[in-house]
């Protein structure tokens, strides 16, 4: 019974969090698409910068913090209260910091305009803060609904004003008041639907067993975000910020993709790990399955990207943004190994073995470096090419302490991610030839788009692929318990007329 129950809030959760997802960012996307028409790429490069040094601020005061909460078993208020207060005190903090630090960052960059749009920006750390505890707490409770409608109602209204300043011509404020608003009316919205509410307690107590987890994962994400960004940092100082913006908008499709389908299956896995990780057995059934549906949804995804670059760019951006291209694919290449490494990551977190978690980001960011350092006085390309070559590294070493942990070896783990990958890399060799047909790019991207989701599909359906069945399964029974619900609710509306 309590493994039923497991798997029924598992699913729910999925069926949100994905939901979530797929409408919230797939409606960012788009408003997205629509501003990098209105604007230019050196305007992008403006805020991507900015963006480095905000990261870099907000993973001291949300990763870490909110999972120490998801990890331990017996919350309480007092627990959920002291956290809050610890978050916010920090992020004031840290916002203070880099308001004083914003004319430092300006004259190393050479850029006047990153002033106040660092200063107005870095509101955002503050404002994520205060709703980092009641995501904890909707995490915790697996009330992912929750999400869906604080996050639809900020990325709607933010990216309608985003898109309006960008026609009147407010060029990097456009993007600037997009990301505040967006924060803001998320943050209003989960403040009124989430019941929990800080209270006047605090405890050191608590404060200190929270802490003595999370902080680890907090240097861990640190580490792990600080070298993300070092890209940005390095491409900003040493190059043009058309290049850098060319680099970020290459990586924003693909990290849209994965980050959300890594965020909706780890939002809802990694509760359900918490609850099992007492159950060796149980956990690597967990660990397992994320792998395969990451895998079996991420997989097509990055590699028909590849073989698609061109048109879509084209189609998407104009040809304005054609420098893209190959930061596109080789993005595609670096994080298609993501998932890999994001489920391996959560077994081992949910297992409350922080300390390991922080050895290992510091083992790869000290290779990750090194091969920055070697790439960027080259150029802007080989950067790219040295981070995808490291994600295949992380990866590896992210496989290796579960064979001991959870008794998941690496041959293992390739076996149960072979299927979707051989599948994928045979459809894209078959769609990118479409590229070569004298049609315009948009003919040409339905075509390759087209053709790709058949052949996918079709080749799991024929060699009957575990997580395509399963998803399917998933996919009735969820369907089944909506036509239930409303079928029980219409039966006890008739009986309450009736009675009346």
């Amino acid at each position: 019974m309590k493994e039923k129950n497991l798997r029924n809030r598992v699913v729910s959760g999925l069926f949100w969090t994905f939901g979530e997802r797929i409408i919230t960012q797939g409606t960012s996307f788009v408003l997205s698409i629509i501003l990098a028409r209105l604007l230019m790429p050196s305007e992008y490069g403006i805020v991507a910068l900015t963006f480095v040094f905000i990261n870099l601020a907000s993973v001291l005061v949300s990763n870490g913090i909110g999972e120490s909460l998801i990890q331990k078993k017996n919350t309480n208020e007092t627990d959920y209260s002291t956290i809050f207060y610890c978050s916010f005190a920090l992020s004031v903090f840290l916002y203070i910091i880099l308001f004083i630090s914003a004319p430092f960052i300006t004259k190393f960059y050479e850029n006047n305009e990153l002033l106040w749009v660092l200063r107005i920006l870095a509101l955002t750390i503050p404002l994520s803060s205060i709703n980092t505890i009641q995501q904890a707490y909707v995490s915790k409770k697996m009330m992912f609904k929750k999400f869906f409608f604080s996050n639809l109602g900020g990325t709607l209204v933010s990216g309608l004003i985003g898109i309006t300043m960008a026609y009147y011509e407010y060029g990097v404020w456009a993007l600037v008041a997009q990301y505040i608003i967006n924060m803001v009316i998320s943050t209003i919205i989960l403040f009124f639907t989430v019941k929990w509410r800080p209270r006047l307690l605090f405890s050191l107590g608590a404060a200190k067993e929270l802490i003595s987890f999370g902080w680890k994962l907090v240097v861990a994400n640190l580490i792990n975000t600080f070298y993300n960004e070092l890209r940005g940092l390095v491409i900003g100082k040493n190059y043009k910020l058309s290049d850098l913006a060319y680099y970020n908008r290459g990586n924003q499709l693909p990290s849209l993709i994965i980050v959300n389908i890594n965020t909706a299956i780890g939002k809802v896995v990694f509760p359900a790990m918490a609850e099992v990780n007492d159950d060796i057995g149980r956990l690597k059934i967990v660990t397992r399955r994320a792998m395969k549906i990451t895998a079996y949804l991420t997989f097509p995804f990055m590699i028909g990207l590849m073989s698609v670059a061109n048109s879509l760019v084209s189609v998407l951006l104009t040809e304005k943004w054609l420098a893209v291209v190959p930061f596109l694919q080789i993005c595609c290449i670096y994080w298609l190994f993501q998932p890999i490494q994001t489920a391996n990551w959560q077994a081992i977190k949910a297992l409350g073995r922080s300390d390991l978690l922080m050895n290992l980001e510091v083992l790869k960011k000290i290779i990750g470096v090194t091969m920055l350092l070697i790439s960027m006085n080259i150029n802007v390309y080989a950067i790219a090419v040295s981070n995808a070559i490291f994600a295949a590294i992380s990866m590896i070493i992210n496989m290796v302490p579960n064979k001991k942990l959870i008794n998941y070896s690496i041959a293992e783990q390739f076996l149960d991610i072979a299927a979707p990958l051989s599948i994928s890399v045979i459809m894209g060799m078959i769609i990118y030839p479409i590229s070569w047909l004298n049609f315009s790019s948009t003919i040409i991207l339905s075509l390759q788009i087209l053709c790709g989701g058949i052949i996918y599909v079709a080749a799991s359906y024929i060699f009957k692929l575990d997580s395509y069945i399963y998803l399917l399964d998933t996919l009735r029974k969820i369907v089944k318990n909506v036509i239930r619900e409303r079928f029980s609710k219409a039966r006890r509306g008739e009986n309450n007329a009736k009675a009346n």
